[in-house]
């Protein structure tokens, strides 16, 4: 009876970092299969982790999430501005060398300031991770948005650190949640190749 009234009073207690858990599931089924909805899914999951990090002083996921909030709007705009007029859908597309090196100088540039104002104007006790995670995540969101296949790539490693950030700051089910996204990271990679070439051979 102890036990229940525990995970009653965690549930109570977590409730909205377990619905952002829960939505962020949601969203990666439907990123591993190139569906629209994910926008909205992320979108919701990006809401409720702009309070969840606040409370938990991981400002950059903060303000990470903010920005998902924005980038799930344009990326829902893009996506239904964009169909294949055959496939209804925005093609999958592979990143071009130019845009490799033009990506990595941006989110280098993206993590040093980023840093800079965590250790300047905050108290956050973890800044270079958050600013590592952070960083690569505004790096994988706009590849994502513009259905890029290798921003899973990043995802991986990005989700990985985040692992460890979360075990740190005691947010368990975020953590199970980057442990799923991890995982699937991998299997959305492999699942987007094989669309891509199917898509290329038609």
């Amino acid at each position: 009876m102890v036990y229940i009234n525990q995970v009653i009073k965690y549930f109570a207690e977590n409730y909205i970092e377990i619905l952002a858990t829960i939505a962020g599931i949601i969203y990666l089924i439907f990123s591993i299969r190139g569906k629209m909805l994910l926008w909205f899914f992320g979108l919701i999951t990006s809401l409720l982790y702009v309070y969840v990090f606040f409370v938990s002083k991981i400002y950059a996921d903060m303000g990470i999430n903010i920005y998902y909030v924005i980038i799930s709007i344009y990326g829902w705009i893009h996506w239904a501005s964009n169909r294949d007029e055959k496939k209804e859908t925005l093609p999958y597309s592979r990143l071009k060398k130019k845009q490799i090196w033009v990506l990595t100088a941006v989110t280098i540039i993206f993590f040093f300031i980023i840093a800079y104002i965590l250790k300047k104007y905050t108290d956050s006790d973890v800044v270079v991770f958050d600013a590592l995670t952070t960083a690569g995540s505004i790096t994988a969101t706009w590849m994502l948005a513009r259905k890029i296949i290798e921003h899973w790539i990043i995802w991986v490693f990005v989700d990985a650190i985040s692992i460890g950030l979360y075990i740190y700051k005691d947010l368990y089910p975020t953590v199970l949640l980057f442990i799923f996204y991890t995982v699937l990271a991998v299997v959305g990679y492999f699942e987007w190749l094989k669309l891509w070439r199917t898509q290329e051979n038609l």
